[in-house]
């Protein structure tokens, strides 16, 4: 009995490296992603990572059109709940009645 060998999957991260061995062909729904970070440039393929709402790290293609939407998307996202955090800080209400 051989243990079964593991296939990398196609949107895989090799972990000891951060580097995207192939690109997923896969679209990604944007309802799906919840942020996303660019791969070392010493990789062989520069690449952006999507992590999923089922805490999945899938490789994409920069050059990918839909990729740059969901790459704008995700950072307005970003942007929109920072101020939201920023505005109601219980911190930023207080330093102003200090005296």
């Amino acid at each position: 009995d051989r243990p079964e060998k593991r296939k990398l999957s196609p949107h895989a991260i090799v972990p000891r490296s951060n580097c995207c061995v192939v690109f997923s062909n896969v679209r990604i729904p944007i309802k799906q992603v919840v942020s996303y970070f660019w791969t070392s440039s010493t990789c062989a393929k520069h690449a952006i990572v999507f992590k999923t709402v089922a805490g999945r790290e899938i490789c994409v293609d920069p050059e990918a059109t839909w990729v740059s939407h969901h790459v704008d998307k995700v950072d307005k996202k970003t942007a929109t709940a920072a101020a939201a955090a920023s505005t109601t800080s219980p911190t930023a209400k207080t330093q102003s009645l200090t005296i």
